[in-house]
């Protein structure tokens, strides 16, 4: 007999299918699909186009180069300084690169603490944007200064004069803070990327290439106890860069907002940084994967809802944006100051009218066009708008230093800047190196995370009713026919059985533990969520490591701060006190995520033994398939209740294939 809400729940009509979430992989496409289209845009040969991209861009870094070797030589007044605008092309464009910046890390971290599975086919490209971003961000500040071979004063360690750096000062937080983002990011980049080196490694058929993925992947093979230590690992790392994220523009802000200057004075800088730094940094990714998606032939990879979903954070961030132009003038209405009020006015009337009504244009009327859908899912459309939303967050950085500096207290300062050849040569030269060292990744990296799009798909998730489908696509010819492995003649070291599917590995690694074995790993191509209570593994130790690195890391900064400052030389600033936690808080707050960034990283290696180059189990032929699509279980011989029959047995009833003998 049917219950009554079994028959309430039967008359509940189907959406309609313009509200079914669509999928992140279309055509439900399998984990060796997933692996052959992704690692084989770095596998095959190189294409025309990208050469037609890599050559300008190498001419244009050459550039780049060329011109800062020029301004070192021959002195700051090749630029466009004058005054009152000191302060001019240099930091514009460093402000700049580290916002484009942003979006890499929002997309790897805050996107993964929110559970948005989406990210996973766009975070690898924007971390790699990232760590380029801040080297061309790098490279004003060490310029701008004038004598460039001075820049190593800026960091704590002992120089000729015998002089600590000022640490009241935000431009030495920025320090701390671009170059903790820059390694953090780093870190994260790499720690995604060692399961996909792992699969380059077992793909590659030529020795060179096999030894160097195999040296960065240290031995990686999928081990279920690995993956366990790998998630709280790439967990922390997140919670690490979350507040690192917003952290980093916000100090890049306090370079304005400490000012006593009209137009920077103001306590709306560091949200509004922020807001702007993701808006930008998303316009840049997507102005360079709608055009790699294409020609790299991953449109069910990188799909429009991708896309879409992307055009609805540049939407919400530039109305933030707006937001924040709105309230700029308000503030300086409402607030009664002459100076403030006159200084708002001339950004939008002033000489400079062309720039500011430029930025408004782009980044707050054209984003106002994401609120459509057919705009969101037409990629030509987004593609011009993604290049608009760049062009504005420039001009933005344009009009804040330029337009409060020109025109200063005294009128017999005002004066006009226009940038000199040089200032744009080597600014045009830094979009050459970004794009030489992204278009190095792609050719020699996986663009896209392949382990994490894996378990975002059905098939992926154990008890989802497509997890019983078994792959029908032929493996790639180096895993099909691959070289055999060394043979060795050593003792016995563990019975390995191979299976097809998640649902049967995770069916398989409860049966094996039920009956009682204790030393044995399950090695998944992927991450299989519920495997460690299948297993009946604890929690992971790698918190630990966290903890210990942050504590140090604030220790290590209260404590440099106090003897540098107050104990060795004593810097006296304004009558303040020679220390105080307050302004020794950013720099604290840093390099406790840095530590602790270190501490995730280094104690996943120690808990996993890795790098670990050489195991037994790499000799077994059929093993490397485990970064491709196949799923492995390995009972040791050493393990208590090992008998070479009853446990041939018992993975023969587990649903186990090809099982053999795997020997040391």
């Amino acid at each position: 007999m049917t219950s009554p809400a079994a028959g309430l729940l039967s008359r509940i009509p189907d959406p309609p299918p313009e509200l079914e979430r669509k999928p992140l992989v279309e055509n439900l496409r399998g984990f060796g699909w997933i692996s052959d289209r992704i690692a084989g845009v770095a596998e095959g040969k190189t294409p025309t186009w990208w050469w037609v991209a890599f050559f300008p861009s190498v001419l244009l870094m050459l550039m780049c180069f060329t011109m800062v070797g020029y301004l070192v030589s021959t002195g700051v007044g090749v630029w466009g300084v004058n005054h009152p605008v000191g302060w001019g092309w240099a930091i514009i464009n460093f402000v700049f690169w580290i916002g484009i910046g942003h979006a890499g890390t929002l997309i790897s971290a805050i996107l993964f603490l929110l559970r948005q599975r989406w990210r996973t086919a766009v975070n690898r490209a924007a971390e790699a944007m990232t760590i380029f971003a801040v080297m061309c961000a790098g490279i004003f500040p060490a310029i701008h200064v004038g004598r460039a071979w001075f820049a190593w004063w800026l960091f704590p360690i002992p120089n000729s004069n015998n002089i600590w750096p000022q640490f009241r000062s935000p431009l030495m937080w920025d320090v701390f803070a671009v170059s903790t983002y820059f390694t953090v990011s780093l870190l994260f980049w790499y720690m995604g990327l060692i399961p996909d080196l792992a699969t380059m490694r077992d793909r590659s058929a030529g020795k060179i290439k096999k030894w160097i993925y195999g040296f960065f992947a240290l031995g990686w093979m999928g081990s279920n106890r690995h993956w366990s230590n790998y998630e709280k690992a790439y967990l922390l790392l997140a919670g690490l860069s979350t507040p690192l994220v917003l952290s980093v523009h916000s100090i890049v802000s306090f370079d304005f907002s400490v000012s006593q200057l009209p137009g920077w004075h103001t306590t709306i800088f560091p949200p509004y940084f922020v807001a702007g730094a993701i808006f930008s940094g998303f316009g840049m990714v997507l102005t360079l994967l709608i055009p790699v998606r294409t020609l790299c032939h991953l449109e069910e990879v990188i799909t429009v809802r991708h896309i879409e979903l992307m055009g609805k954070v540049i939407l919400a961030t530039g109305s933030i944006v707006g937001y924040a132009y709105a309230t700029e003038f308000f503030i300086a209405y409402y607030s009664g100051n002459p100076y403030e009020l006159f200084t708002f006015k001339n950004r939008a009337f002033g000489p400079y009218w062309w720039a500011y009504w430029i930025m408004v244009s782009c980044n707050v009327i054209c984003p106002q066009l994401f609120w459509f859908k057919k705009v969101r899912t037409n990629l030509v459309i987004v593609f011009i708008l993604s290049i608009f939303v760049n062009i504005g967050m420039w001009f933005e950085r344009f009009v804040i230093v330029v337009t409060s500096l020109h025109r200063d207290f005294l009128p017999s300062n005002w004066g006009y800047y226009s940038p000199t050849i040089v200032d744009i040569l080597t600014f045009v030269g830094t979009f050459g190196l970004f794009l030489t060292l992204f278009l190095l990744f792609l050719r020699f990296v996986p663009l896209i995370a392949i382990a994490e799009v894996k378990s975002v798909i059905p098939q992926g998730d154990p008890d989802h009713p497509l997890a019983k489908q078994k792959e029908t696509a032929a493996p790639s010819a180096a895993l099909a026919s691959g070289e055999p492995g060394p043979v060795s003649n050593g003792k016995p070291f563990g019975l390995l059985a191979e299976f097809e599917t998640s649902a049967d590995i995770k069916q398989a690694a409860i049966k094996v533990r039920v009956a009682g074995h204790k030393t044995w790993d399950v090695f998944t191509p992927f991450p299989i969520h519920g495997m460690d209570d299948a297993m009946g593994l604890r929690d992971s130790r790698v918190g630990w490591f966290t903890f210990c690195g942050g504590v140090l890391g604030f220790t290590t900064g209260m404590l440099m701060i106090w003897f540098m400052n107050a104990f060795d030389y004593p810097l006296a600033v304004g009558g303040k006190p020679l220390f105080s936690p307050v302004f020794a808080f950013p720099v604290s707050y840093e390099l406790t995520i840095l530590f602790g960034a270190f501490g995730s990283l280094l104690g996943m290696f120690i808990v996993n033994r890795l790098p670990r180059w050489h195991h037994p189990i790499f000799n077994s032929t059929r093993f490397p398939r485990v970064t491709h699509d196949r799923f492995f279980i390995l009972i040791e011989c050493r393990d208590g209740k090992y008998d070479e029959a009853r446990t041939r047995q018992l993975l023969e009833t587990a649903g186990g294939k090809n099982i053999e003998l795997v020997k040391e």
